[in-house]
């Protein structure tokens, strides 16, 4: 019996050896033997069937015939030589031909011996032939574990070059299975696989890389995609479930007389149900003694800095400070300005830092937050530095998270306070807030780890932006549109697109439409501010707060105003050459509109030739206005790597599973896992022994936990 370790190196499998395991290991990331076995055919090819040549059409399918070979002859070419074969059966002849390889394929091929052939068939002169047939003896054919479904593996170019065929692949896989021979453990406990009716670990593997049939493949895949998904999701709750029995978090136990006063007296407006279900869930979070790791989603306007300002609140009035970081000076001004004037008549100190703040102020703002007379500190990155030190930092915000490196996080995690004896090293509560919506099958699986809240209404009052699409040749009717809303005394914004491979012709782009913009609105009756990444942050911010104050009435700019500029006058947004934005940032930037009580309008201006996915992105946006509808069109465009950026996508490297098909597994196994670590948190309980024993291999063998947010 073989005393094969699936962990061993591929090159010990019978037909790799040392230059072709290099090969795998540099093309496809196959090092052992559990890599290759886990490496799955992308797609089946048929093989039920077997024509005969008297049948064949000319429409070049791929199909399989069985006969012999009577004649070989080399034919000398222009270029080289290539190799025919006469192929026969009962009903007729057909040409095999090759152009690479001929010498070892003419000493390997036997005359009148019976082959199955396959490939693509065409008509050519008259004639059918066979381009590059894979040839196999019948009798090699009927021992071998070559079955109906013929399994195609993924390639490379150079895979193909250096003869690794698909054939290759199969007979390698052969080899790998003949050897290991039906000693795959379990991994799911027979609760799970009898509730399922899924049928073993063997028999999943063995069907689908041999599928006896159809219906064995299915459920070969459905066992193996939910398996997939079962173990991410166990490894996220359970990571969640650690961090809130190991990390301890302040109590706030007291809802006291700042958040009542605020809630009664200076609240502005009624909250959305929304609104107040995630100000409970929170509440909830903080009382626990574990601490607080949430993720707040909601869409742009949804009213997430008021849900901030109650969390605060509630950290205030146990006798902590507050940390507020955003990603840009911009937005972290606007949320200074936003609480402070939310916030006025009540005795609560507020200050902002970032990395324009003058250093007489920084020794004032140090000095209060060490005193503790300091309640709510709002800034950007500069509240990470090291000068930075809170007498008591009980929560920290942090807004548009996915701007912020993993260190940059940790480091506001480790501000704690400056009096460790008291507070016992106890890092703050952290509440992260998302303005992109993340569609539900991406956020189980990449913040899978977090509590997740979703504010899933506007406040009421608010006006839908309109949406349209216009060509570039319907210029003039916009700038007319343009000049009507300016007449209402409204403000316009003109994005254009920033590709960072192509700096210049990005910004000869915008210069190119701020000169034709200025000739159509031209001074003294119009003024256009400009706002780009190649200028310093204080011409930006000049520019920018001229626009504020209305003293200019069109902005030009990239998308550097992207992320939570708040203008409530400003009620149009054009989108120039809108093709080249995706979704989730077309959303974003209608979302800059719609802030006041005007109605808005969002204008996609776009070349009149556009890709299928271009013409999906526009439809969306015109139909819809809603930022998770549009999430999940944007995931099912662009994939979930390509959604996250490439530092969340190792997560998602998915060997069979795929989140957006596979949306109802990924729900089943994310409810099974809990189920599971409800039951028994630490997985000690006999029936879950294979879920252990798998889980526990794939924390050694995956750094999965790197990844997570």
């Amino acid at each position: 019996m073989s005393t094969i370790n699936l962990h061993t190196s591929i090159e010990s499998l019978k037909g790799v050896g040392v230059a072709r395991a290099d090969l795998l290991r540099k093309e496809l990331g196959l090092r052992t033997l559990a890599d290759l076995m886990h490496f799955f055919p992308n797609r089946y090819i048929d093989r039920t069937q077997f024509f005969k040549i008297n049948q064949l059409q000319h429409n070049a399918t791929e199909l399989q015939l069985v006969g012999k070979i009577t004649q070989l002859k080399t034919i000398q070419q222009k270029r080289g030589s290539r190799l025919v074969a006469t192929f026969v059966d009962e009903t007729g002849s057909i040409e095999m031909v090759w152009f690479r390889g001929i010498k070892w394929i003419k000493e390997s091929l036997k005359i009148n011996t019976p082959y199955v052939a396959f490939g693509k068939v065409n008509w050519f002169n008259g004639l059918y032939n066979m381009p590059h047939p894979e040839l196999e003896l019948v009798t090699a054919y009927k021992k071998s574990l070559q079955t109906a479904m013929q399994p195609i593996y993924p390639s490379t170019e150079m895979l193909s070059k250096r003869g690794v065929t698909n054939r290759v692949m199969a007979k390698m896989m052969q080899n790998l299975f003949v050897e290991v021979n039906n000693r795959f453990q379990e991994t799911l406990s027979e609760n799970i696989i009898n509730d399922f009716q899924f049928i073993s670990k063997n028999e999943a593997l063995f069907n689908v890389h041999f599928p006896k049939n159809q219906h064995l493949l299915t459920k070969a895949q459905e066992r193996l995609k939910f398996e997939e998904l079962f173990f991410i999701q166990l490894q996220l709750i359970r990571k969640n479930l650690i961090h809130k029995t190991k990390i301890k978090g302040f109590i706030f136990d007291i809802v006291g007389n700042n958040f009542n006063n605020f809630y009664k007296n200076y609240l502005p407006f009624e909250l959305t149900k929304a609104q107040k279900r995630v100000i409970k869930e929170i509440r909830k979070d903080m009382i626990t003694g574990a601490q607080m790791n949430r993720l707040l989603q909601g869409d742009v306007g949804s009213g997430k800095t008021i849900v901030a300002l109650f969390t605060q609140l509630i950290a205030i009035d146990n006798n902590y400070q507050t940390a507020f970081i955003a990603p840009t000076g911009i937005l972290a001004n606007q949320h200074f300005n936003a609480i402070s004037e939310l916030l006025k008549g009540l005795d609560i100190n507020v200050m902002l830092l970032t990395g324009a703040t003058k250093t007489k102020e920084r020794n004032i703002i140090h000095k209060a937050l060490e005193d503790g007379s300091l309640n709510i500190l709002i800034g950007t990155h500069a509240l990470l530095e090291d000068k930075v030190q809170f007498k008591n930092l009980g929560l920290a915000i942090i807004d548009e998270q996915h701007r912020f490196g993993v260190a940059q996080r940790a480091k506001l995690w480790m501000k704690g306070s400056a009096n460790e004896a008291i507070s016992g090293a106890i890092p703050p509560h952290i509440l992260v807030m998302t303005a992109t919506p993340i569609p539900r099958t991406l956020a189980m699986s990449v913040y899978g780890d977090l509590d997740i809240s979703v504010i899933d209404e506007l406040p009421p009052g608010r006006k839908e932006i309109k949406t349209a699409h216009r060509f570039d040749s319907n210029r003039l009717s916009v700038f007319k549109f343009m000049k009507e809303e300016i007449a209402k005394g409204r403000q316009i914004y003109v994005v254009y697109p920033l590709i960072k491979e192509s700096q210049k012709l990005d910004f000869k782009d915008l210069m190119d439409g701020y000169e034709s913009i200025a000739r159509e609105f031209s001074k003294p009756t119009y003024q256009i501010s400009i706002v780009h990444g190649k200028m310093k942050n204080e011409d930006k911010d000049f520019e920018m707060n001229r626009f504020l104050k209305g003293e200019t009435q069109i902005m030009v700019a990239t998308t550097v105003i992207e992320v939570g500029v708040d203008i409530p006058n400003a009620s149009v947004m054009v989108i120039e050459s809108a093709e080249r934005f995706g979704l989730s940032q077309l959303h974003q930037l209608r979302g800059r509109v719609g802030r006041g009580a005007e109605q808005s309008y969002c204008i996609l201006m776009t070349d009149f030739k556009l890709t299928t996915d271009a013409k999906t992105r526009m439809e969306t946006m015109v139909s819809t206005n809603d930022g998770f509808e549009i999430a999940e069109v944007d995931l099912k465009l662009r994939g979930p790597g390509d959604l996250m950026g490439t530092q969340q996508s190792g997560v998602l490297n998915l060997k069979i599973a795929d989140i957006i098909k596979d949306a109802q597994i990924l729900k089943q196994a994310r409810n099974i896992a809990q189920q599971v670590l409800k039951n028994d948190p630490n997985l000690i309980f006999e029936e879950h022994k294979s879920i252990k024993k798998a889980y526990q291999q794939m924390s050694k063998n995956k750094a999965i936990w790197a990844n997570i947010s």
